[in-house]
């Protein structure tokens, strides 16, 4: 089995058009979504959990971009 040298996963964290947010790791089959930022920090952690179940192979860093659109009028 090859190791892995993963140390830190970034999420691109977006509000859903429906309310509450979505995650998506950056270069990595993980999705997740949640009403609040807390709950999804949560599920993130879960969710790296169960795609890494072996902890030496574990990212030790979980990054969230977050990324929100805001108008300001001119």
């Amino acid at each position: 089995m090859q190791e892995n040298n993963i140390k830190e996963i970034i999420f691109l964290v977006e509000e859903d058009d429906e309310g509450g947010y979505i995650a998506q790791a950056i270069n990595q089959s993980i999705f997740t979504q949640a009403d609040t930022l807390p709950e999804l920090r949560e599920l993130i952690k879960d969710a790296v959990h169960c795609h890494y179940p072996n902890v030496q192979n574990r990212p030790q860093l979980i990054r969230l971009h977050i990324v929100r659109d805001e108008i300001i009028a001119s």
